[in-house]
């Protein structure tokens, strides 16, 4: 298996934050697990348009590093139906030099909303052949040939961030980002937006499309080890919360972690932080280099923010 943690450390926390943590599973499967790969993204260089996580994720379920990354088809188990993606709404802060995208999830928005603003747009995507259907409030699921062979950047490499250089870098369709103006517009005085405005909130005046490209029923059969991407610190990461990371962190040891230490099961296992990404992979030692091995977890991640 192939067991990938995203915000395993994040350069937000005190390096006090990771010398607290007491993670003695990791501590033990360190033991057998030199280091197999090193993925870094060096700053001031234009970064990857999907974060270390879903790069590695992507690598290891043999996908082109420079896409398509057919996530969508893969998460609705639906290979060999075209092209699909999915669209996210979202809010764009629009400034002088920039247009930030808030984190989706910060909107709150609830099923019922995102069912009534996919209503209104549905029939402008139906007009440029897209096929839209809802999955849940941040997620739409979206098939046509419009999405065949894009490789936009991911939901997670663009919350928070400019977007403006992900829009221009011609990655989609001029059909899509004219999708865009449209709905900007249409979406303006929605009720829902106009209800969300009188409560303090802020509204959806915008859509991105991610995770798209055709899957195969070839590709749904993995040849390699099983991959699992596990994001139980993702959110407490994403809020700024250190004491439920931190607690995160605790309960991933114990419940996940313990029993693959337990094991002797082939296993890979990718630590991550927004920029870096180390694989450890598990090689069978002799005992008395086991007895000597001094393997330091907290060291594995401060690791990802040093490298």
């Amino acid at each position: 298996m192939h067991l990938i943690l995203p915000h395993a450390a994040s350069p937000q926390w005190p390096a006090s934050a990771l010398d607290a943590l007491a993670l003695p599973h990791l501590q033990r499967l360190l033991a057998d697990m030199p280091i197999s790969a090193r993925l870094h993204e060096p700053e001031g260089e234009s970064p990857h348009p999907l974060m270390p996580h879903e790069q590695v994720e992507a690598q290891a379920r043999g996908w082109p590093r420079n896409g398509p990354w057919p996530w969508a088809a893969l998460a609705t188990a639906e290979p060999d139906s075209g092209a699909q993606a999915w669209i996210t709404p979202c809010h764009w802060q629009v400034g002088m030099d920039q247009v930030v995208m808030r984190d989706p999830h910060e909107l709150q928005l609830s099923d019922a909303e995102s069912q009534a603003l996919l209503q209104a747009i549905q029939p402008y995507m139906q007009d440029d052949g897209l096929q839209v259907r809802w999955h849940d409030a941040l997620h739409w699921h979206a098939q046509g040939p419009l999405l065949g062979g894009l490789a936009p950047a991911s939901l997670a490499r663009v919350s928070g961030q400019n977007v403006r250089p992900w829009v221009m870098d011609g990655s989609l369709p001029a059909a899509l980002r004219r999708l865009q103006s449209e709905l900007q517009m249409l979406l303006y005085h929605h009720p829902v937006n106009e209800a969300r405005e009188a409560r303090g909130q802020a509204t959806v005046n915008a859509f991105w499309v991610h995770g798209a490209g055709a899957l195969s029923s070839a590709h749904t059969t993995h040849t390699g080890d099983p991959v699992r991407c596990l994001h139980l610190l993702s959110a407490p990461a994403r809020q700024g919360d250190l004491a439920a990371w931190q607690a995160a962190w605790t309960a991933l040891d114990r419940e996940v972690l313990a029993p693959l230490a337990s094991s002797t099961e082939p296993l890979t296992l990718t630590l991550c932080s927004d920029t870096t990404a180390h694989s450890y992979t598990r090689r069978p030692r002799p005992w008395w280099r086991r007895l000597f091995a001094r393997p330091d977890a907290r060291a594995a991640l401060h690791a990802l923010l040093t490298s």
